[in-house]
């Protein structure tokens, strides 16, 4: 195929785009960055200088593609609007990438023992997002709406990624944050009493299971992207441990937002966030191969100079 990807230079549409020109697609990629093209074109990778706000540049290009996988924003509303109308009619894949803090809650660091399923998160049944999340699953579900539109249309709701980019990015959000603390601090942290939960996924199985949607989901499918969970305590003491650190200790909520910023604080970082993709593993037989980011920590994060960073994996 011909697919269009935004969010080619970030860590997971860089991962995906790698990904997709290793499988033989004709990758092209969107990035805001011109210094950055030559760089995407060293790994086979078209790029398109542009910007999410530009609707008339990504509809030119989702009507030229045979696929469109946007990876840049899972909150940028003009972009899904452009590529829905786009598309419209035309048979196309849609994949949108979403991510799993829809269901988040404002625990700060304490426990839940609620876990998701795609079914508690379709439209018209009783879960209501809180309402910092509720413009992103307004999103996800106009996406799942171009199904009417003859739009092959797919959220994929990936939860905390570890593991190594890719592409030309190396990492990704969430435990990253905690790493930086850690090694400007000295001390490792997590929020509150850390006891709070997230489903965990390795990026070479999101990537994986992109693959997979691209080529054989059906219209209008929902996706949990995920293949293990852990505590951000146990994390937290993990990376303590793996750097030489004292054990992890807690941080209060508004020491977290002074640092990260409110949603990374509250969201990403201080709630639940316990899904079950069961849908993927059955409908497009996505068997995902790594299965712990405590275990990925202690076996694969280094320090090199004054820098906390994982080695890549063999």
């Amino acid at each position: 195929m011909r697919v269009f990807i935004t969010g080619a230079t970030g860590y997971i549409g860089g991962s995906v785009a790698v990904g997709l020109c290793r499988a033989g697609h004709d990758v092209a990629g969107l990035t805001r960055q011109p210094a950055a093209a030559d760089r995407l074109a060293r790994l086979g990778i078209d790029p398109v200088v542009g910007s999410l706000d530009d609707a008339q540049l990504l509809a030119r290009q989702a009507t030229k593609a045979d696929a469109v996988i946007n990876a840049a924003d899972s909150d940028h509303r003009g972009a899904v609007v452009a590529f829905t109308e786009a598309l419209a009619g035309s048979g196309k894949p849609l994949l949108h990438t979403s991510g799993s803090s829809v269901v988040g809650d404002d625990a700060r660091g304490e426990a839940s023992h609620h876990v998701f399923t795609e079914a508690d998160v379709r439209p018209g049944g009783s879960w209501r997002p809180t309402e910092d999340k509720a413009a992103r699953v307004e999103i996800d579900r106009l996406v799942l709406a171009g199904s009417a539109d003859n739009i092959r249309s797919v959220v994929l709701c990936n939860s905390l990624i570890y593991g190594h980019g890719r592409g030309l990015a190396r990492d990704s959000v969430q435990l990253p944050r905690l790493v930086a603390v850690a090694t400007a601090t000295g001390t490792a942290r997590h929020i509150g009493r850390g006891h709070n939960i997230w489903s965990t996924v390795h990026i070479d199985d999101v990537v994986d299971l992109y693959l997979r949607a691209l080529t054989s989901a059906l219209a209008g499918s929902f996706y949990f992207v995920e293949n293990g969970e852990d505590s951000f305590a146990d994390m937290a003491q993990a990376i303590a441990e793996t750097l030489g650190l004292p054990p992890a200790q807690p941080w209060d909520l508004d020491s977290a937002i002074e640092a990260w910023g409110y949603e990374p604080a509250v969201y990403a970082l201080g709630s639940n966030s316990r899904v079950r993709g069961g849908a993927a593993r059955t409908e497009l037989a996505w068997a995902p191969r790594h299965a712990s980011a405590i275990e990925w920590i202690r076996r694969e994060l280094r320090v090199t100079g004054d820098s906390a960073e994982a080695t890549p994996a063999s």
